[in-house]
């Protein structure tokens, strides 16, 4: 299956970049548009599965863009591609499917670089790469890759929901339990506000306290008061009950 994609940036070498990387994979054919009015009418005559969308651009901005977009009978699915960080929050709640930061590299698309291809500069990102084959398989679904915002170091940082083992209501916030240990959850200021951003995701809520991500649960058992006793898949075994009035609902998710 071939996947359409089409490049939107007012700037010419950013949009020669993407077209450069994409080039490398045979199964993207590509497009462009340099202003929100060309990309919106280019989806709207031959809409595209994919594209990579620049958010700062005269005129109407990225995001105007995507919700016109969302409105026609055919959407395609959208990655923001941006040299500014702080609107990566805004991207996924608008259903994204991911936030790329300028320069990017060959790595973070998943694509094998042409052969003799210069190797990514140091500028370039090392985080989990957008990968371009479950995109082809995956054409046609209105859901957003879901992503969780936590603060590490000083900066924030995108996770993708595997990598969260269970998200607990602490007085004062919201933490998430993730591979790297318990992190600050990011925009997310209550359990209540992470269950409707992650809704139709992997995750449950099972008490007024934690919700879990049902692909990370290890073990799980009856437990006394007619509650469940889970068990997760993280290093540390973390152990996570189950309410006695969310069991039933607990149970039918599962398929138990």
């Amino acid at each position: 299956m071939v996947l359409r994609a089409l490049i939107v940036d007012d700037e010419k070498p950013a949009r020669d970049e993407l077209l450069y990387l994409l080039g490398a994979h045979p199964d993207v054919e590509t497009a462009e548009a340099a202003s929100a009015a060309q990309a919106l009418a280019a989806i709207e005559t031959a809409p595209p599965d994919l594209v990579f969308l620049d958010i700062h651009m005269p005129g109407q901005d990225g995001f105007a863009v995507l919700r016109q977009a969302q409105s026609l009978p055919r959407a395609p699915l959208f990655v923001f591609v941006t040299a500014f960080d702080q609107h990566a929050i805004e991207a996924f709640e608008q259903n994204a499917v991911d936030y790329l930061l300028k320069p990017v590299s060959a790595g973070r698309l998943a694509v094998k670089p042409r052969p003799g291809a210069p190797p990514a500069g140091r500028g370039s990102q090392r985080t989990c790469p957008i990968t371009l084959e479950p995109l082809l398989a995956g054409l046609g679904r209105k859901s957003a890759l879901a992503r969780v915002a936590v603060e590490q170091h000083g900066r924030i940082r995108l996770l993708p929901a595997r990598e969260v083992v269970c998200i607990e209501a602490e007085e004062g916030g919201v933490l998430a339990l993730t591979d790297q240990g318990r992190l600050p959850c990011y925009g997310l200021p209550t359990l209540t506000r992470a269950e409707e951003r992650l809704a139709g995701q992997s995750f449950f809520r099972v008490s007024r306290a934690a919700m879990v991500n049902l692909e990370r649960i290890a073990e799980l058992s009856p437990w006394i008061g007619g509650r469940y006793l889970l068990v997760m898949d993280d290093k540390d075994r973390t152990e996570v009950t189950v309410s006695r009035n969310r069991v039933r609902q607990f149970k039918e998710r599962l398929g138990l």
